[in-house]
C-alpha cells in the first residue's frame, strides 16, 4: 500500500502518493525551526523536527544552552506513512493555524529539558529567495523556505527550573524549509574527495522590533561572489519594504572568527539604514544536534526504529569546547535608528573566503 491520509486531500504535485516526494535525490529533506529566548544573554532555546522521506527518517531535537552548559533532548525514528504525524519520540509539533500558531512540546521525563509552548506570528510568514549552491556539477542545495518572527507562550524547564514564557519578551524566529541539502549519512567522495568544498560564508539574521521585523541574509562563494543577498522590513499587516543589497561589517575577536558584533548597511529609499548588531550569548548550534559536526547524529541519519538521548555538556571544559566547530547563532540585540530590538544572529564563516583575507580552514 502506498496510499497515505493526505491523499484524501487535493494538495498533489506529482503523480503518486503523497507518502512520496517528486524527486528521488536521497538529500530531500522537509524542516520546522524555531529559536525562543527572553530578549536577555539568559538562555536560549531552538526546537527543530525535520523529515527525510528518501531515507525514511523523521528526527528532531530541543537544545537549550546559556554561558556554561549545552543541553539537548534529540530523537530519531522511521518515517511512517503518515507524513502529518509530526512526532519524534517526546517530542512534538501541533499546527493551530497554518502560518500563524504553532505549539511546540518537549514532553516531561528525566530528560533535564522539557517544554510546552505555542507561537504566534509577528508578521506574516516571509517567503526567502531560494538557495541553489553546485559543487563540481552537482546540485548540493536547492532548497526554499519561509520565515517569521513572532513571539511565545507556555513554559520551558531546564534542569528542574521551570521559566515562564510569556509574549512580552520571549521572542524568537522560525524558518519552514524544505528541498535539497546535505543529509544522512556520508556518501562516497567521489570527485568532491580530490575537489571539496573550499569554504562557506553564510550570514543570517532576522530581527524583531516592537513595530516591525527586519530578515537578512548575505551568503557568499569562496570567491567572493554572491549566492543569496535579501533584506526586508516586514510589517504586522503584511507590508514589506525592500531595503536594498545589504553589505555588512562583523566584529570578530582577535585572531578568530567569533562574532562579537556587527553592523549591517541598508538603504530605506535610497537613504542610508545603518543597524547595530550586539551579540549577547552566542550558543554552538551544531553540538548534538545534528548539523553535520558529529559522525554519529547527522540530520536523517538512520538511528533505529526509535532512539531518544539526553544530553549535557559543560561548557567550562577545554576539552568539551575543543569538540565544537560549525554553524553559531546567538540572541542579540539590534539599535535601528530609535529602535532597539532583539532576534538571531547566525554565523558559518569556514574555509576560504576571498573578501576577508581568509585562505584556508
Amino acid at each position: 500500500m502506498t496510499l497515505s491520509p493526505l491523499d484524501e486531500y487535493p494538495i498533489h504535485q506529482a503523480p503518486i502518493s503523497m507518502r512520496h516526494v517528486a524527486t528521488s535525490d536521497r538529500n530531500f529533506y522537509d524542516r520546522y525551526y524555531f529559536n525562543a529566548h527572553p530578549s536577555t544573554d539568559e538562555l536560549f532555546a531552538v526546537f527543530s523536527i525535520g523529515q527525510y522521506p528518501n531515507l525514511g527518517v523523521q528526527d528532531g531535537f530541543l537544545m537549550v544552552a546559556d554561558a556554561t552548559d549545552h543541553r539537548v533532548v534529540r530523537a530519531s525514528r522511521a518515517l511512517t506513512l503518515d507524513r502529518m504525524d509530526t512526532s519524534c519520540g517526546p517530542l512534538r509539533i501541533e499546527v493551530v493555524e497554518p502560518l500563524q500558531v504553532v505549539r511546540v512540546v518537549c514532553e516531561e521525563g528525566d530528560r533535564g529539558l522539557a517544554c510546552d509552548m505555542t507561537w504566534t506570528g509577528a508578521i506574516p510568514a516571509h517567503e526567502e529567495p531560494g538557495q541553489v549552491m553546485r559543487l563540481n556539477e552537482r546540485q548540493t542545495f536547492d532548497s526554499m523556505r519561509y520565515a517569521q518572527t513572532g513571539r511565545w507562550e507556555g513554559w520551558l524547564e531546564v534542569a528542574g527550573t521551570r521559566h515562564e514564557v510569556t509574549p512580552d519578551h520571549w521572542w524568537g524566529s522560525r524558518d519552514r524549509s524544505w528541498g535539497i541539502r546535505p543529509v544522512g549519512e556520508p556518501e562516497p567522495p567521489g570527485i568532491q574527495g580530490a575537489r571539496p568544498l573550499e569554504g562557506f560564508y553564510w550570514i543570517y539574521c532576522p530581527m524583531q522590533f516592537d513595530e516591525f521585523s527586519i530578515l537578512c541574509i548575505y551568503q557568499d562563494q569562496p570567491d567572493g561572489s554572491p549566492v543569496v543577498r535579501q533584506a526586508v522590513r516586514v510589517w504586522p499587516d503584511g507590508r514589506t519594504d525592500d531595503l536594498g543589497t545589504p553589505t555588512i561589517d562583523i566584529r570578530f575577536e582577535e585572531g578568530t572568527r567569533n562574532a562579537l558584533g556587527a553592523t549591517w548597511h541598508l538603504t530605506d529609499e535610497g537613504k542610508p539604514l545603518d543597524i547595530d548588531v550586539e551579540v549577547l550569548l552566542p550558543v554552538h548550534l551544531s553540538k548534538a544536534t545534528g548539523y553535520g559536526s558529529e559522525p554519529d547524529w547527522r540530520h536523517g541519519m538512520w538511528q533505529g526504529d526509535l532512539v531518544v538521548q539526553d544530553l549535557h555538556f559543560d561548557l567550562t571544559d577545554p576539552e568539551v569546547l575543543a569538540s565544537i566547530w560549525g554553524i553559531k547563532e546567538s540572541v542579540s540585540r539590534f539599535t535601528c535608528g530609535e529602535h532597539v530590538g532583539h532576534g538571531l544572529f547566525e554565523w558559518l564563516l569556514i574555509g576560504r573566503h576571498d573578501p576577508s583575507g581568509w585562505t584556508g580552514w
